[in-house]
C-alpha cells in the first residue's frame, strides 16, 4: 500500500517527523508532496521547494526511513480541482495521511481513505510558530530536527525571514 502525505514543510519540523515515524512501517511507500512548491522568499513560504526537499531527505535518511519519494505540488488555488491536480503529479496512492481538515475533506469527497495521526503538540510544532520564533529571535531549534537546523543555518534562513519582514 502507498500513502500520500502533503504539507508545505515551511520548515519540516518535529511534528512532521513524528507523523512519519508513526506511519512509515505501515506502508510500502510514502509519497511526500511538497505543497505550494512554486512559492518561496515570502514570510509564509520562506524556503524554496529544493530547500524543503533537502530538509526532508536529510532528516529521513538520518532516521533510517527509506520508503519514501518526494514530489513537488504547485498550488493551483482551486479546491474543486486540487485532488485531480495532485493525482496528475504523484503516483497512485491508497491512503492519505493528514490532520488538515480541508485536505481530509477534499480527499474524502473523492473516495480516498484519510488516516489521521495524533497531533504532536500542534501549538508548538507548527511552521507558522517556528517562523514567528525565528522572526522574534526566540528559541526555535528545538522544534526541528538537527538536519533542518543545519540547512537553515547554511542558507541563512533566519536572516532571510527577518529581511522579508522589512
Amino acid at each position: 500500500m502507498k500513502a500520500l502525505f502533503v504539507g508545505r514543510f515551511q520548515p519540516f519540523h518535529n511534528g512532521h517527523l513524528r507523523v512519519l515515524k508513526t506511519v512509515y512501517k505501515d506502508f510500502d511507500e510514502i509519497i511526500i508532496g511538497i505543497g505550494s512548491s512554486q512559492y518561496s522568499n515570502t514570510l509564509e513560504n520562506p524556503f524554496t521547494a529544493e530547500e524543503r526537499k533537502e530538509m526532508i531527505e536529510k532528516t529521513l535518511d538520518r532516521e533510517g526511513i527509506k520508503n519514501y519519494k518526494i514530489y513537488f505540488i504547485p498550488d493551483i488555488h482551486n479546491y474543486p480541482k486540487w485532488v485531480s491536480h495532485v493525482e496528475s503529479i504523484v503516483p497512485k496512492f491508497d491512503v492519505v495521511i493528514s490532520n488538515n481538515l480541508l485536505t481530509s475533506k477534499l480527499f474524502s469527497e473523492k473516495g480516498y481513505i484519510v488516516r489521521n495521526t495524533p497531533l504532536f503538540e500542534r501549538e508548538k510544532y507548527s511552521g507558522k510558530e517556528i517562523r514567528r520564533r525565528m522572526l522574534e529571535g526566540r528559541e526555535w531549534k528545538n522544534l526541528v530536527p538537527k538536519q533542518v537546523v543545519d540547512i537553515i543555518e547554511k542558507i541563512k534562513g533566519v536572516e532571510r525571514i527577518k529581511n522579508l519582514k522589512k
